[in-house]
C-alpha cells in the first residue's frame, strides 16, 4: 500500500520488479476529496514488511487477492488479516505484512473527503481497521465483485472513479469551520497552538475537539503533530546541510530530542534509522 503524502517509510524488502503498480490522480471533480487512486499487485510469493509513518491519508482498500496483516503501532498478529477495508487517521506507525499474493485497488482520501464519502463520524474509523461491509455495505461488495471481474487496471480505476463521483454527487459539502482549521494547521506547519486556533474560530477548545472528532477522527493537536512530523521527514533530505538541531527548531520542536521522540511515536523508529542514515 502507499499514499501520496510524503512520509517517513521503511522500504519494503522486495525489489520493485516484484510489484505491479498503477497510480492515477483523480479527476478535478474529486479535488480535495481524493488524493490518488492506486492499483497494486504482487508478482512473487514472498513475505515482506513495511512500516508507514503517520499521515493525513484515509485509505479505502478493495482487494481481489490475499489479505494483508496490519498492526496499528504494533506488530500484526495472526488475527490482524485484512483484505477489503477502510482505516481512519492514526497518530502512530502502521506495520504492514504482505505474503506475495495481494492484489487491490486503493483510494486515498483526505480526512474531510473521507467524512463526506463515508458519511459517518470519523471517530468511528480513527485508530481502527474497518471492513468494507461495515463502511459501504452491499454496494461496496458489489463494487468489489465488479472490479474483480475486470483484468485491465485502467478499466478498474475508471470504474472505481465513476463509483466515487456518483457517491459524492449527493454528499454534503465539507464542514467550513474544520476545513478552515485544517488549512490553518497546514499553513502553520503544525505550529499553531490549539488555544489560538479555537480563538481564531471563535469557539472553545472542547467544541473544537468535538468538531475534529466528528469530521476528521482525531483532535487538532494530533493533526498538528502529524503535520510537523511529515514536514520534518521531507526536510530531512537536506539534513546534511542544515543539521538535526536546526531542522528540529524550524519544524517547531523544542529540541532535537523532542524530534527524535516524535519520530519514534509517529513512525516507530528514530529518523536516522527510518532514513537509512544510521
Amino acid at each position: 500500500m502507499a499514499s501520496s503524502e510524503p512520509q517517513a517509510i521503511r522500504p519494503a524488502d522486495h525489489p520493485a520488479t516484484q510489484v505491479e503498480m498503477m497510480r492515477r490522480a483523480p479527476s478535478p471533480v474529486l479535488a480535495g476529496i481524493v488524493t490518488d487512486l492506486i492499483g497494486y499487485r504482487e508478482l512473487a510469493p514472498a513475505y515482506t514488511r513495511q512500516t508507514e509513518g503517520a499521515s493525513l491519508t484515509v485509505p479505502l482498500v478493495i482487494s481481489f487477492g490475499e489479505p494483508f496483516a496490519i498492526g496499528l503501532s504494533r506488530t500484526p498478529g495472526n488475527n490482524d488479516r485484512f483484505a477489503s477495508f477502510a482505516s481512519g487517521l492514526h497518530a502512530g506507525p502502521v506495520i504492514i505484512d504482505s505474503f506475495g499474493s495481494s492484489c487491490c485497488i486503493q483510494v486515498n482520501f483526505t480526512p474531510l473527503g473521507a467524512r463526506r464519502f463515508f458519511g459517518i463520524p470519523m471517530y468511528e474509523l480513527a485508530d481502527r481497521m474497518v471492513t468494507l461491509d461495515e463502511v459501504l455495505g452491499p454496494n461496496g461488495n458489489a463494487l468489489r465483485e465488479r472490479l474483480g471481474q475486470e483484468a485491465d487496471w485502467s478499466r478498474r480505476l475508471d470504474l472505481t472513479e465513476c463509483y466515487l463521483v456518483e457517491r459524492m454527487s449527493s454528499s454534503p459539502a465539507a464542514a467550513a469551520d474544520v476545513d478552515w482549521a485544517m488549512a490553518r494547521i497546514a499553513s502553520s506547519g503544525g505550529r499553531i497552538r490549539v488555544a489560538a486556533l479555537a480563538s481564531e474560530i471563535g469557539c472553545s477548545r472542547r467544541h473544537l475537539a468535538a468538531r475534529f472528532a466528528d469530521q476528521v477522527g482525531i483532535g487538532p493537536k494530533a493533526i498538528s503533530r502529524i503535520v510537523r512530523f511529515n514536514r520534518a521527514a521531507r526536510m530531512s533530505d537536506d539534513v546534511d546541510r542544515i543539521g538535526w538541531a536546526a531542522l528540529a527548531a524550524d519544524c517547531g520542536y523544542a529540541d532535537q530530542a523532542h524530534l527524535v521522540r516524535e519520530f519514534r511515536e509517529l513512525a516507530g523508529a528514530p529518523p536516522t534509522v527510518l532514513l537509512g542514515l544510521g
